[in-house]
């Protein structure tokens, strides 16, 4: 869908993917911040959804903050793209899977309650593509999904990642479940949380606000797919960097603009890449003229590196390291 379509509705996506209201009325708050009935926010938010474009008002939890998850590529012959993408898409565990330009052409995330687990989705698409996948578990983020300003023509982020989380509290798990699911689209949706969790409403959000405050939770609020408002043009930088150089050049790529996903990873095999940065926009020249310029500023030009844009998205939902161990996240009742 094209950006324009939901113009109107940019105000309230894009305002609240970070700091979305944890009180017991989310939705009046929004209301009244922006000038519309908390049942027609309500109601948009559920059109959003529809359409794609919301894929849900939960939490993003930061690296280390619970379960295991890497980023995977294969390597698969033309002629078989579309079926061993179609048999990673169905494993629950996969959150995002990509065609990239290069001879590495399928990347997905894979996500599960334990590395073992991790290790066995893992090997069940070896055994059922009969292909390899190459593991690249991350090992420092600088920046991750701290969402980005849907208004300008290429995604610029604010904040920075910190370099380590507090992990999610076992007894804590089922409410970091149902933050992955998203909040039910209802009146008061942290009720329906606590009553499904057997909690009070004040506990709920009190654990919420603390996850926040401790880096648990990247952040709190509308998860944007944003490909469905116009950012069509989203390209991937890989770079290999010296690894007594990485750090720095991680810390300064982070803070170019345009950047809105940067973190290092380990290398494998012959991939000897150790740097990784995103870049979503709405043109590949753009795109292009923004990775070549952060480079520059960041002092990583230099080194070898390699743009791989997305071609096709075969799955895009949020990652399941916490539904993993709750596989049915507790239904959350529905209030008038």
């Amino acid at each position: 869908m094209a950006r324009h379509d939901h113009a109107h509705d940019l105000p309230l996506l894009n305002a609240w993917q970070r700091g979305f209201p944890l009180c017991p009325a989310p939705f009046d708050v929004l209301g009244q911040a922006l000038g519309r009935p908390a049942g027609e926010v309500i109601a948009a938010c559920e059109r959003l959804q529809r359409a794609g474009v919301l894929g849900r008002i939960g939490g993003v939890f930061a690296p280390g903050a619970g379960g295991a998850g890497l980023l995977a590529a294969m390597a698969v012959p033309r002629e078989r793209l579309e079926a061993v993408a179609a048999a990673v898409s169905r494993h629950a565990g996969v959150s995002h899977n990509y065609e990239r330009e290069n001879t590495l052409n399928l990347w997905f995330v894979a996500n599960a309650a334990t590395p073992a687990a991790l290790e066995q989705l893992l090997a069940q698409i070896e055994r059922d593509t009969g292909l390899a996948v190459l593991r690249l578990p991350m090992l420092r983020p600088y920046r991750i999904d701290l969402g980005f300003d849907l208004g300008q023509r290429s995604a610029a982020a604010g904040g920075m990642t910190r370099t380590a989380a507090t992990p999610v509290a076992a007894h804590e798990a089922a409410l970091a479940a149902l933050a992955e699911h998203g909040l039910p689209l209802v009146e008061r949706p942290f009720d329906a949380w606590a009553e499904a969790l057997g909690q009070r409403t004040e506990d709920v959000l009190g654990t919420l606000s603390r996850w926040l405050a401790q880096g648990t939770l990247s952040r709190f609020g509308m998860v944007v797919r944003h490909h469905e408002v116009g950012y069509t043009a989203n390209a991937m930088t890989v770079f290999d960097v010296p690894d007594d150089e990485v750090d720095a050049c991680g810390e300064r790529l982070a803070c170019q603009p345009g950047i809105t996903l940067a973190y290092r990873r380990a290398r494998a095999g012959r991939w000897g890449y150790n740097l990784y940065c995103m870049v979503h926009g709405q043109e590949r020249g753009e795109v292009l003229a923004l990775v070549e310029q952060a480079a520059l500023q960041a002092g990583v030009a230099r080194h070898r590196h390699e743009v791989l844009f997305s071609l096709r998205r075969f799955t895009q939902r949020g990652p399941r390291r916490f539904a993993a161990a709750h596989p049915t996240p507790p239904e959350a009742p529905r209030h008038a």
